[in-house]
């Protein structure tokens, strides 16, 4: 088994990527909405056809989605670093 302190610090790393971005789903997808409304007002005003900005409740599950995905991807590449699989 050839685990590297900073490969596993790396990977937890991500991990707590992941699962900060499932806990804090709704600020960061309220940030995204408010600019993509924003740039969407903007390429309309312009005259290029966009289509609408997702609905909040949408954007919401989006990023828990991306969030808990993230951290089952990094929960997986952990088991087969300590399997030694990778």
């Amino acid at each position: 088994m050839n685990l590297s302190i900073s490969m596993m610090l790396l990977e937890f790393t991500r991990l707590v990527l992941g699962l900060s971005v499932a806990a804090f789903h709704k600020p960061i997808a309220d940030f995204i909405l408010e600019h993509e409304r924003s740039l969407v007002v903007l390429l309309r005003q312009r005259g290029l056809m966009v289509p609408a900005a997702p609905t909040r409740n949408t954007a919401h599950n989006m990023y828990f989605g991306i969030g808990m995905g993230i951290a089952a991807i990094e929960l997986i590449r952990i088991y087969m670093l300590h399997r030694g699989l990778l």
